[in-house]
């Protein structure tokens, strides 16, 4: 569960390293966001090696997907999973990706979403 004013790790190449929460696209009274949807976030921090070289720019504002959350996730086939820190991957304001590739393995229920490509950009899948 993502709340205004939570702490995000960035996962992509995009030149960013940790965003802040300052809103969520859905719906005025949503309280909370979870994994796969859109939020407005303000970047933070920028990755050492890139930072001359960034897409992206310290104190902007961009949309982005959730892709991992500390919280358990529970599915109808009694599986579920959670990961160690919040993720997110940065969108344009086309909400398309700005980033090129996807550190770590991303959750297999991408696959039936209009974010499918996120599979195909990142290191691996699971469940």
């Amino acid at each position: 569960m993502i709340r205004i004013s939570s702490s995000l790790s960035v996962i992509d190449n995009c030149g960013a390293k940790k965003a802040y929460c300052i809103g969520l696209i859905k719906g005025p009274n949503k309280k909370h966001a979870v994994l796969g949807d859109l939020i407005l976030v303000v970047v933070k921090t920028l990755r050492k090696k890139r930072r001359l070289l960034s897409k992206v720019k310290k104190g902007e504002l961009y949309p982005a997907l959730i892709v991992r959350t500390k919280r358990k996730n529970n599915y109808s086939f009694s599986d579920s999973f959670n990961f160690l820190e919040n993720s997110v991957i940065l969108l344009n304001k086309q909400h398309k990706f700005i980033g090129t590739r996807i550190f770590g393995c991303i959750p297999k229920t991408f696959r039936s979403t209009k974010f499918m490509r996120i599979i195909s950009l990142s290191a691996g899948s699971f469940s």
